[in-house]
């Protein structure tokens, strides 16, 4: 094929005349007419656009190279007004290499015959685009490679001081030097101290900086610090109008409108900070805090386009802290509410030794209705319960409450264990309460050697035996839960030797996903009492062995009788 290629239209110059003027030449030289169809194509541009000459011919350049910016209203505008014309085009051409983008510089003079418009012609070379769209498209990759790693390292756990950590984490190096982000005190919980008269207080949940400063802001605090802000300074001004703060920070009036306090002003000068960007974290219902964003030493100050990133990762970030915030909010008035219910039993008599534990799963998981009692009877008798409801959350540990009230009620009609599940249960249907709970019952005489047990649902009593005996599963059969009204409760006498321990538990201390409920229970047997006999220890050493890896809440309580002055009584749970 020819390398240089005119249409059967007339051209304005002899063809080969042009070819031998310019078919030589390294720059793409090209000629089209007034409705921009190719005229003629030397060698030099069919190599550039990586098309054979013959197959521009006749065509428009939108047709041949669909993928360039071409500029086609500029080359209308040589052919209107007759002013040549510089025009910079970029995009994508067969003969690219890459997937990379291209980019030309041409100049476009209008072609006249007598008098008459005929076409414009085009002189192009490829040539790099500058240093500073360079940058600027270095900028936005980066810029854009933030926003989809904000899609999987944000919002990764429902902890807000987590949450928060992940985006100061993610913004630096990326977008700052340093980086922090405040939130309000909580609402359910007192602060470390209280705020001073007219100081603005927040509690610093993350912050990060560089390798290099690191160290440097470290005399600034940890997270977890409360921080208290000086009116007019940054984060106040920021939360008051919910509108981002800007500040380039040129001299020491700059830094103090930054700066919490005066005295900061003197380190952050030595730290060579020269641009702030402070932007709320917002949702629709408000403020949840603020993300600090600051640039020291020689990195170059935010650009309008930084700006525009980190607010849209604060805005992602809301989300998630919103989420966050909501679940903390309930799972503290849950958590509360059940330690104010759970409190201490009182022991029943001053020779009965009685230790608990209550142990949340952990902070992903809402508080639940686990509870523990023990009750004096007549007679130096005392009733010992332990319970769990079912569910989790501030309703959960109502109907705890609920229960645990009820039981005490009855407990006063000296009743034996079967017949309490039984009226409870009653009591619990008619009442409307919708949450079942699992309960299980012992009743102990110190002047015998037996206590009388009863299982409403509930997992086995393990009774531990002073020396090297060991430990044995209660055999008490499991009526069903209470609040199902089926009844069906027995009380079981169960041989308690002098020394005996009664170990109770709910099922999370043994209750583990892929594990017979029943393997779990049987490891119990293996439990001792440790060498000085003390029930604190062996409630430690019962959860530090079965706690880790438990997805429900745990409950324990353990007791025994102490010898009576003189040792006359027997030893008894």
């Amino acid at each position: 094929m020819q390398a240089d290629a005119y249409a059967d239209i007339p051209l304005p110059i002899d063809p080969s005349a042009l070819a031998a003027l310019i078919g030589g030449t390294t720059a793409g030289v090209g000629i089209l007419d007034t409705k921009l169809r190719y005229l003629y194509v030397n060698p030099a541009l069919e190599r550039l656009n990586g098309i054979p000459a013959a197959e521009h011919l006749g065509r428009t350049v939108a047709d041949v190279l669909p993928e360039i910016d071409a500029r086609e209203d500029m080359m209308l505008a040589v052919l209107s007004d007759g002013m040549s014309r510089e025009i910079t085009s970029s995009g994508r051409t067969p003969a690219a290499t890459g997937a990379d983008r291209r980019y030309w510089h041409g100049t476009y003079h209008r072609l006249e015959v007598a008098g008459q418009v005929v076409g414009v012609a085009g002189i192009v070379l490829e040539v790099m685009a500058s240093d500073e769209e360079q940058r600027r498209l270095d900028r936005t990759r980066h810029h854009l490679s933030l926003l989809d790693a904000a899609n999987t390292r944000i919002g990764t756990t429902l902890d807000m001081d987590t949450t928060c950590a992940e985006l100061v984490d993610l913004v630096v190096p990326g977008l700052a030097d340093f980086a922090t982000v405040e939130v309000f005190p909580p609402d359910v919980a007192p602060t470390v101290r209280p705020a001073p008269p007219g100081v603005f207080r927040m509690r610093r949940a993350a912050l990060t900086a560089v390798p290099g400063l690191l160290e440097r802001f470290a005399r600034f605090g940890v997270a977890g610090d409360y921080i208290d802000h000086q009116p007019g300074s940054a984060v106040p001004r920021c939360l008051a109008t919910n509108q981002l703060v800007v500040e380039n920070l040129t001299d020491d009036e700059q830094l103090g409108r930054v700066a919490p306090s005066p005295e900061r002003v003197a380190v952050y000068r030595a730290l060579g900070m020269h641009s702030a960007v402070f932007l709320p974290v917002s949702v629709r219902s408000g403020p949840i805090g603020v993300l600090g964003l600051v640039r020291a030493g020689g990195s170059p100050p935010f650009t309008a386009e930084d700006v525009v990133v980190a607010r849209e990762l604060a805005a992602r970030a809301a989300v998630d802290l919103d989420h966050a915030r909501r679940f903390t909010h309930e799972h503290t008035i849950a958590l509360e509410l059940q330690r104010s219910l759970l409190s201490e039993p009182r022991p029943p008599h001053p020779h009965i030794e009685v230790a608990t534990r209550y142990l949340p799963a952990d902070r992903q998981v809402l508080v639940g209705g686990d509870w523990f009692d023990v009750i004096p009877l007549r007679d130096g008798r005392h009733l010992k319960a332990m319970g769990d409801v079912m569910g989790h959350g501030v309703e959960a540990a109502v109907a705890m409450s609920h229960y645990r009230s009820l039981l005490r009620l009855l407990a006063d009609e000296d009743l034996p264990p079967h017949r309490i599940l039984e009226q409870l249960d009653r009591m619990v249907e008619r009442s409307g309460l919708d949450r079942a709970a699992t309960c299980l019952l012992a009743v102990v005489d110190r002047s015998g050697g037996m206590c009388q047990v009863s299982s409403a649902g509930h997992l086995p009593p393990v009774f531990i035996e002073p020396g090297a005996a060991g430990a044995r599963l209660g055999d008490v059969p499991a009526g069903p839960p209470l609040g199902t009204g089926f009844g069906g409760y027995r009380t079981t006498e169960v041989r308690c030797a002098p020394g005996t321990v009664l170990f109770m538990y709910t099922d999370g201390l043994v209750e583990r996903r892929g594990e017979d409920i029943d393997v779990s229970v049987g490891r119990l047997r293996e439990l001792t009492l440790p060498a000085d006999g003390s029930l604190e220890r062996l409630l430690d050493t019962v959860l530090d062995r079965f706690g880790p890896g438990a997805e429900d809440d745990i409950a324990v309580m353990t007791s025994r009788a102490r010898p009576a002055p003189g040792g006359c009584a027997k030893d008894l749970v």
